[in-house]
Order: structure tokens, then C-alpha cells, then sequence
């Protein structure tokens, strides 16, 4: 564990006691980010789709909602951003780089790609700032208003690299009323999880500010049983920090000043060998959660450094709103692994050759929107902007034994102009149209380590979307809605460092078709939304990652296709009841018949193969036509349930659990018995009680409850190896909030 950690730790722990001194305040409780409503019905629930705020009952999107709460609680057990994962009904998260790194997937589309420059068609957005990298997508999220997850083609308001949609995290903003708030949590593992914020006025009505920081740590908990190995293993130590201040200088104008930094000193992924089959997609007797069998990856450290810097400004003219979004961000780190998952002595199982290899990467963003939206109540309203989007940043890959270090560098610069108008045709009918024009270049070069392999490529492209919105009564609405959207070309050139040139893909564009519903019924006691989707990729980008010679090759299909229906309830059974229930089923399927990909070197492929002669022996293709789009789950879904006993006149136990799924998965592009997943579901559980109105809480809490071993990925190398879930984390808890 890094030593910088030690005046960090102690800072904080002097910041806790003064905390405790003043009194603990305890976590936000259900649905915060909402507006209330009477007593015993469900609260309106806010979202900004739009760049606007507005009900989620008013919106022709597809979207889901984690409020405050159930942020917190899914964060309990100090998990990372993978922890997302299910949380929402079609969407999935997954990491081969530990607590970096991560890859999502909305609807069945995203990317497996595990190198550092990797593009996603699914955005990630903090504070409307987005996080294009993906080691900035990362960045731990605490003392939020709410996650939004917006499902579907999002490229009018938002940018190229939307297809799938966003998801959306809005920070908790500085206010002029008094707040502290802090929360402790001890559980097993040698797990701590301390957050905390407080914030107030300066100036009354003219400077606010807000602090914020998060502090998750864990004990080595895996034993290496490799005598020659790095022992033991799977510790952090992950802290985070937001500092913001508000100044609004007059009733039109403000500006809010931010600040956001992560330190980052843990582990990669653990690898495990041989754990899969052979012959089906069950784990193996070779298979120990808490043992591997290193001989190298120096201990599968990450080491990470992220610094964000926001200056966010508006002014309210009587008939628009003008702001502009200035943004640069940071992030520097590297991560090792011992990519094989075992050693050539003990295995376990069969490895042909070793593999421990580190990526580092170290870069900068800078980003600038101009918006201006008109006010008022009007029939019509419409918004006009422009977009920068700046980013340099250096990978190098390092095989510490074979091939020698090579450091690439990545540029991209993209320019947008966008607008969206909205009108109210009639009393009941609003129609929506949006256009954005991007102009999207990037460009590749080796810095030192392999010969000079420079390459450029480039797009200009249309987005647009249209939409329409009818209330059949102040309870129930359907909408209709045609998108378009791209991700734009990628260069992907890690296999430099292994004797291959890089690889390009060409520009993926998405059209969607989706209708959809929005109710509210039994005098707003239960809420009913639902929509229908299908959409076709038109050169889906995809990453053939592993095979027997351990490539990453970017790839251009002919086309993707894909359908399916999602569903999100919430039940408000009585004024101490409430159940919310997700369900998502999606149907995806790759169109190409004439592509082929590498295959494993010892699991059983079911597609179409052929076998050709290769520099190192046979190399064995298969045909990937008809088969589903990676990380795809067919079913997912989220069960959550809050039941609250009163407790005298400000007291209430309560019960609070939270349940995902994720249905049938395949990991790769193509199909084999053991490089897929069945169900796998995983379930969380709190119970406690507060006191004066909320102001304290006291809960014991759970994650990953009944201790499941579920397979999140595999490596396609040279051995049937996976990496797993956390296990089962127990614990206390203790926030007050005043």
C-alpha cells in the first residue's frame, strides 16, 4: 500500500472527530433527489435529459433513476463503479483492470476493448462534464443528488460516443443551509468505508460552498500459494475529494467553481487460471475465491491519479439562459497484472507461456460548451450550443520479461454545434426535434519502443432525433422516438508493444426505433414505464481481444441488430412500503457473413471454424454471423424493498434490501461452452434504525448477501481464465446528518 496515504488518513481522521464532536448526520434518505409529495404516494422524480429539469413522467426518453439512498447503499461494502452493475434494467459494468478502467453497456452495446485508450458508445458525465477516458470513468462516486441512466441514442444534447446512451452523475451542489454530513462503516475483509460532506454560507445569498470527500479501504484478503510469488494480495486504498463553491452575484447570475481529485493505490483484477470447464462454463475444482498462484505481477497493483477542475457559469436574460461549461481534467496511474492467472510449476492447469504485463497511462482533457436555452412556459422552447473536446494522452505497455516498453501517444479534437427545439402542438401533443453536427479527428503516434507507425483518421457527422409525446390523461402518456447517433473512428494501438501495427475502426452509426408509456396510477401510489425498442448498428465497432496470439484488433461488422422491451415499476404499498421492480429483456445479433475472428487456444468454440498456418503453429478462426453482441445479458432486472416501523414520535427501523440480475451472457465475439455466464444474480440487505427524524443511523449491512461466485469476464489467452465478483461483505454502519 502506498505511503502517501498516511497524512491523508490522518487529516481525515482529524476532520471525523471534529465531525463527532459537532454530531454525525445521517445518510440522505429515500428518493432526495425528488420532489415530495403527500404523504403515502410516490415523490416526482426529477431528470435532466433534457439539459433541463423536468418530470420523468414528462420525458420521451427510456430512463432509470438511483436516488441517493440507493447510491449509498450500493457503495456500502466499499465497491467501485463496477458495482453499477444490474442496478438499472439493461445495464451492465464490468473491469479487467480492477478499480479502473471500466466498460459499460447499455441495451446490449458497448466495448470488451481492456486498453487504456479505448472508446465506448456509452458516455459517462459528471456534472454535465463528460468523461471520455476510460480510467476517468472511474472516478468514485459519493455525496451525489442521483444517477441517471439514459437508455438509447443520446447524440443531440450530448455528443458523438452516445449510441447506447449515458449515464449521468449530478454531485450535490453547494447550498446557504448549514450541512454536515458523515458516514463510518466497518465490515469484513478489514473494510472501511468513511464519506462525508459539509457545507454552508460565506455570504448569505452570495457565496456558498461544499466539501466533500470519500475514503474506501480494504485488507489484503487473497494468500498467493506460489512460494516465489508476491503474498498476500487484494487491498486499497481509494480516496476522493470534492471541494465546490457557488458565487451568484445577483438573482440572474452564478457561478459554481469545482474541484474533484482521486487517489487511487490498490489492485488490478486477479486472474485466475484454468478455472472454467472444460467443456461447460462451471467453475472448477481449480478455483479458490480467496487464492490464486502468482509467479509474477508484482502484486497486481494500480496506482492512480485523477484531478478534475470545473467552472460552471450561467446568466438568466428575460428571455434565455446562457452557460458555459469549462472543464479540464487529469488522469495518471498504471496497473500490472500476472495476465495468465498461474505460474508454469503448480498452474493450476496447463499454461503454455507467462505473461505479466503493465499499462500506464498518463493524459489530459479539456472540454468547453456554450448553451443557450430559452425560459419560460411557453409552447415553445429550444436550445442552442456549441462543443470543444481536447484530449493528449501517453500508454505505455511494458511485458517486464518479453517484448520490450513501448510508449504510444493518442490525440483527439472534436467540434459540435448542436440544437433541439420543442413545441406544444396541441393541449395534449408536444413534438421534439434535435441536430447536432460533429466534426470528430484523431490521430496516433510511437513515442519511443517500436518503429514510428503514425495514424490519422477522421469524421463529420450528423446526429438527429425526433420525437412525440401525447397525454391521454394527467396519469398517462405514450411517446414515440426515432434517433440517430455515431461513435466516432478509433485507433487502437497496444499490439504495437507486440510486434503488430495498430488497428483503425471506422465510424459506427445507430438508428433507434422506441415507444414507450408513462403512468401513474392508484392516486400516484404505484408509477408504471415501459418502452419497446429496435435498432440496427451500421459497422458496429468490435474488439477481437486474446486468442491464441493475444491480439487486440479492432473490427468493423457489417451491421448489429437488435430489440427488446424494458420495464420500471415502483409500488408505494403503503407510507412505509415501497418496492421497485426493473425487468429488461434484449435481443442482439451480429450480421456479418463473411467476418472471422481468433479463437481460444484451449476452450470448445461452437461457431464455424477453419485453421490456417501461422507463424507459431495453426491458428484457428471462427465465424461470428448470427452470434449475440458481447456482454450482452438477454434478461436483466433489479428488485429493491424499503419497509419502515415508526418508533415513537422521530424514530424508525427499517429494512432496505436490493437485488440485480443478469441473464445469459457471452464474453466474446464468438461462442464456446465455457466463455459465457447463466444467471447470475447478487443481493444487498440493511437494517437499522434512525432517530430524530433522520438525523443519526445506526444499520448493520450486507452486499453480495448469500455469497456468490459470479463470473464477471475471461481472459481469451492461453488458458480458460476468469476473473470473479467480490464475495460477501458484512458490516456496521454509523452517519448522522444535521
Amino acid at each position: 500500500m502506498s505511503h502517501r496515504f498516511t497524512a491523508i488518513r490522518a487529516a481525515w481522521a482529524g476532520s471525523t472527530m471534529l465531525a463527532a464532536a459537532i454530531g454525525f448526520a445521517a445518510p440522505v434518505t429515500a428518493q432526495d433527489d425528488a420532489v415530495s409529495e403527500d404523504d403515502g404516494q410516490l415523490a416526482t422524480i426529477i431528470v435532466t435529459a433534457n439539459r433541463r429539469e423536468e418530470n420523468l413522467q414528462d420525458v420521451a426518453v427510456s430512463a432509470d433513476i438511483l436516488d441517493a439512498e440507493r447510491v449509498a447503499l450500493i457503495f456500502s461494502g466499499a465497491g467501485d463503479v463496477t458495482a453499477l452493475a444490474g442496478t438499472v434494467p439493461g445495464l451492465n459494468v464490468e473491469s479487467s483492470n480492477g478499480r479502473v478502467a471500466p466498460r459499460f453497456y447499455i441495451r446490449g452495446l458497448g466495448n470488451t476493448d481492456f486498453d487504456l485508450a479505448a472508446s465506448q458508445p456509452v458516455s459517462v458525465l459528471l456534472d454535465d462534464v463528460v468523461l471520455e477516458n476510460v480510467t476517468l470513468k472511474s472516478f468514485p462516486i459519493f455525496d451525489v443528488q442521483r444517477v441517471e441512466v439514459l437508455r438509447g441514442p443520446q447524440g443531440t444534447l450530448f455528443g458523438r460516443n452516445t449510441p447506447a446512451g449515458i449515464v449521468k452523475i449530478d454531485s450535490v451542489k453547494p447550498s446557504h443551509d448549514t450541512s454536515i454530513v458523515s458516514q463510518l462503516s466497518f465490515a469484513s475483509l478489514d473494510t472501511v468505508s468513511l464519506n462525508g460532506a459539509f457545507g454552508g454560507s460565506v455570504v448569505q445569498d452570495v457565496l456558498a460552498f461544499r466539501v466533500s470527500a470519500q475514503l474506501q479501504t480494504r485488507g489484503d484478503w487473497i494468500d498467493n500459494d506460489f512460494e516465489d510469488g508476491p503474498n498476500p494480495l487484494g487491498g486499497f486504498t481509494d480516496f476522493a475529494g470534492r471541494a465546490q463553491v457557488l458565487f451568484t452575484p445577483s438573482d440572474r447570475a452564478s457561478v459554481l467553481a469545482a474541484v474533484n481529485f482521486r487517489d487511487l493505490a490498490g489492485s488490478s483484477t486477479f486472474f485466475r487460471a484454468n478455472i472454467l470447464g472444460p467443456g461447460n462454463n462451471n467453475l472448477n475444482a481449480n478455483y479458490d475465491r480467496n487464492t490464486v498462484s502468482y509467479d509474477a505481477g508484482g502484486g497486481n497493483n494500480a496506482d492512480y491519479q485523477q484531478f478534475g477542475a470545473t467552472l460552471t457559469a450561467a446568466y438568466e436574460f428575460d428571455g434565455a439562459t446562457l452557460t458555459s461549461i469549462t472543464s479540464r481534467w487529469t488522469s495518471k496511474g498504471s496497473s500490472r497484472g500476472d495476465v495468465d492467472g498461474g505460474n508454469l510449476v503448480t498452474g493450476p492447469g496447463f499454461i503454455p507461456f507467462p505473461s505479466d504485463t503493465q499499462d500506464s497511462i498518463d493524459l489530459e482533457q479539456t472540454t468547453q460548451e456554450i448553451r443557450l436555452a430559452s425560459n419560460g412556459d411557453g409552447a415553445l422552447s429550444w436550445q442552442i450550443g456549441g462543443f470543444y473536446f481536447d484530449s493528449d494522452f501517453d500508454v505505455t505497455t511494458i511485458g517486464f520479461t518479453f517484448p520490450p516498453p513501448v510508449t504510444v501517444n493518442h490525440t483527439n479534437e472534436a467540434w459540435a454545434l448542436f440544437g433541439q427545439v420543442s413545441y406544444q402542438l396541441t393541449d395534449t401533443l408536444r413534438a421534439t426535434g434535435g441536430l447536432r453536427y460533429t466534426d470528430d479527428e484523431k490521430a496516433f503516434f510511437v513515442r519511443s519502443g517500436a518503429a514510428p507507425q503514425a495514424v490519422s483518421v477522421g469524421d463529420k457527422q450528423f446526429d438527429w432525433d425526433i420525437s412525440l409525446f401525447a397525454d391521454l390523461s394527467d396519469d398517462a402518456a405514450v411517446y414515440a422516438k426515432v434517433a440517430n447517433s455515431f461513435r466516432g473512428p478509433t485507433i487502437q494501438g497496444r499490439d504495437v508493444a507486440f510486434f503488430n501495427p495498430p488497428s483503425v475502426a471506422q465510424s459506427e452509426n445507430i438508428t433507434s426505433y422506441e415507444v414507450g408509456f408513462k403512468s401513474e396510477l392508484a392516486d400516484r401510489r404505484v408509477r408504471l414505464n415501459g418502452a419497446v425498442y429496435y435498432y440496427t448498428v451500421e459497422d458496429p465497432q468490435f474488439t477481437a481481444v486474446g486468442g491464441a496470439g493475444n491480439l487486440v484488433q479492432l473490427i468493423n461488422a457489417n451491421k448489429g441488430e437488435a430489440w427488446g422491451v424494458e420495464f420500471d415499476g415502483a409500488f408505494q404499498i403503503s407510507s412505509q412500503f415501497l418496492v421497485t421492480l426493473g425487468v429488461a429483456y434484449n435481443n442482439t445479433e451480429i450480421q456479418d457473413n463473411t467476418l472471422e475472428v481468433g479463437t481460444c487456444a484451449q476452450c470448445t468454440v461452437t461457431d464455424p471454424t477453419r485453421t490456417v498456418a501461422g507463424a507459431f503453429g495453426p491458428v484457428t478462426f471462427a465465424a461470428i454471423n448470427g452470434n449475440p453482441f458481447p456482454n450482452a445479458p438477454e434478461w436483466s432486472g433489479d428488485l429493491t424493498a424499503r419497509y419502515g416501523i415508526q418508533v415513537g414520535n422521530s424514530g424508525e427501523f427499517f429494512i432496505f434490501t436490493d437485488w440485480t440480475y443478469l441473464g445469459d451472457t457471452n464474453f466474446l465475439l464468438y461462442e464456446s461452452r465455457e466463455f459465457n455466464a447463466g444467471s447470475r444474480i447478487e443481493g444487498g440487505l440493511k437494517i437499522g434504525f434512525s432517530g430524530d427524524n433522520g438525523q443519526w443511523e445506526l444499520a448493520a449491512f450486507a452486499r453480495n448477501i448469500t455469497d456468490e461466485d459470479n463470473v464477471q469476464g475471461v481472459v481469451d489467452f492461453n488458458n480458460n481464465t476468469a476473473f470473479v465478483n467480490d464475495p460477501r461483505i458484512i458490516g456496521v454502519m454509523f452517519g448522522v446528518k444535521y
